[in-house]
């Protein structure tokens, strides 16, 4: 297995051109059907972790002018969702399915966006997270650079380097990378300024040099892992936020809360959902400690910062090359924030590569304002995503609000209708699940588009469906509970002992959903 290369010479040298040429050369000469003059470049970037009310257009303080700017551009969903964990979104978002459908991150009798693209002459490209057992470019993408498992060091993902402490890590194991089709286990980059946030966004950049004039269409995939823990980021970032957050959460919440009411994503009828009755309130928190939660924070908020730079740094090369106007570009995060308890380092504090620490509760209540609950929950505060779309060739009105219901599932969708791209009904010889997403398209052309008839979560204990207005959600044994969320988005008013017939129908199409699923999986 060669050795890892810097991230200098990685991103800078012909060497990692003639890699690429290498691996993926026959891949690449396939024979594709060529794209329509019309056919936009899709720009597909995700978050990892991050809330509903992080940055700026949603309401939080974090700056984020990039992402903010293609709000203004475009159109910011408030009814978006994604599978409420960072694996079951990825596989929903690659190939239009449930994932109970596919065998989650196999995407058995699956298709993904990349193989549909490419066969209808784009080039594909992907950088950043993973999450699944086969590499994308076995999966239809032309070139890839990432991480191919879950979290890692943001520093150093590998092993120890010299004059340097051993990286703050999460278990013994060593997280898979991978660089076109070799795998790296660990990956040790021998540059000390590597930053894997930064890794991915100087790959994208450079695969935009390399392709970007080619006469076809590209598509590229730009899966971030910020701001998933460890809570590392840049001293200088990190800096930009420190002693905003002793406020402490409650303060935080609210302050939220009104701009989003303000913006217009929330309504004033929908009450700011009460602090988690599990986290303490901050008056009761000692002064000694709110400094350590402050940092916390600041940190997490660093994290976002440094991947709206990314993101400015990737459009301003989209600009560069002349593709802006016919560039679809959608932004979303894989779930809401996270409430995990993983502070591994608790005697280093978060930031450096010797740490590894998490966001924790009280903070991510904030980060997914004004909803209740986390990552890993079906309830609006675990799915529910910001989702921007910017398309200047075709959404003529900017900064709008749309709140028609959308879902992961239907990105597949998208990409194929925009595309001209034709959804298979096999591939490889391989029968091909039918399409369960609806292309989002209708909506960045103004009109109200005909969504979905039922929509279905689950992950873990947590199960969900959602009829029009109506959505039953449920965690573990606990009994389902039914809210209207035209009245009720931040799911604070049970309906479901006054309205036990809609709750055991609808509990009865989620049962009939998951049996299917079941059955699909198998065959």
């Amino acid at each position: 297995m060669p050795k890892p290369q810097t991230r200098r010479e990685f991103l800078k040298t012909a060497a990692c051109a003639a890699l690429g040429a290498a691996l993926v050369g026959p891949v690449a000469r396939r024979a594709r059907a060529a794209p329509t003059d019309e056919a936009p470049n899709i720009l597909l970037i995700m978050a990892d972790d991050m809330g509903f009310s992080d940055i700026g257009c949603y309401g939080g303080e974090i700056r984020t002018p990039n992402l903010d700017g293609l709000a203004r551009r475009g159109i910011r969903f408030t009814q978006c969702y994604n599978n409420a964990k960072c694996g079951p979104t990825r596989a929903s978002l690659l190939t239009g399915l449930y994932e109970q459908q596919i065998g989650g991150g196999r995407m058995n009798h699956a298709v993904t966006i990349a193989e549909v693209l490419r066969g209808a002459g784009y080039r594909t490209l992907m950088t950043g997270k993973w999450h699944a057992p086969s590499l994308p470019v076995h999966r239809g993408f032309d070139r890839y650079y990432g991480l191919a498992d879950g979290c890692c060091n943001f520093w150093n993902p590998g092993k120890q380097r010299p004059g340097e402490p051993p990286p703050g890590r999460k278990r013994s194991s060593w997280r898979r990378w991978a660089i076109e089709e070799v795998e790296f286990t660990p990956y040790t980059p021998e540059d000390k300024e590597f930053y894997t946030t930064d890794a991915f966004t100087d790959y994208a950049v450079q695969r935009l040099d390399e392709y970007g004039k080619e006469d076809k269409p590209f598509f590229l995939y730009v899966a971030y892992t910020a701001p998933h823990y460890p809570l590392h980021a840049w001293p200088e970032d990190i800096a930009r936020y420190r002693g905003t957050y002793r406020i402490g959460w409650d303060a935080l919440r609210k302050r939220r809360y009104e701009r989003m009411v303000k913006m217009g994503l929330i309504a004033k009828r929908y009450p700011l959902s009460p602090r988690d009755p599990s986290v303490t309130a901050w008056d009761d928190v000692p002064e000694a400690k709110r400094d350590g939660w402050d940092l916390k924070m600041a940190v997490y908020a660093a994290m976002i910062d440094r991947m709206d730079q990314g993101i400015g740094r990737i459009l301003a090369k989209v600009r560069d090359l002349g593709r802006e106007q016919n560039t679809l570009v959608i932004f979303l995060s894989d779930n809401g924030g996270c409430a995990e308890n993983v502070n591994k380092t608790p005697e280093v504090p978060p930031g450096p590569l010797a740490s590894y620490r998490t966001v924790d509760k009280p903070w991510a209540n904030a980060s997914n304002t004004p909803f209740r609950k986390y990552k890993s929950w079906d309830h609006e505060g675990g799915i529910c995503t910001p989702f921007i779309v910017s398309w200047p060739k075709v959404i003529k009105e900017g900064g709008t609000i749309n709140r028609q219901v959308g879902h992961i599932i239907d990105v597949m969708a998208t990409c194929c209708d925009v595309a001209g791209a034709e959804y298979p009904a096999e591939y490889g010889g391989t029968k091909v699940l039918p399409l369960e997403g609806k292309s989002l398209r209708p909506i960045f052309q103004g009109k109200t588009r005909q969504g979905h008839d039922a929509l279905f979560w689950q992950f873990g204990k947590s199960k969900a469906v959602r009829c029009g207005k109506w959505k039953l959600v449920a965690n573990g044994s606990r009994p389902w509970e039914l809210y209207d969320m035209e009245a009720d988005r931040c799911e604070l008013n049970d309906l479901a002992a006054s309205h036990p017939d809609r709750a055991e129908t609808m509990a009865k199409r989620w049962d009939d959903w998951a049996a299917r699923c079941r059955r699909q999986a198998k065959s």
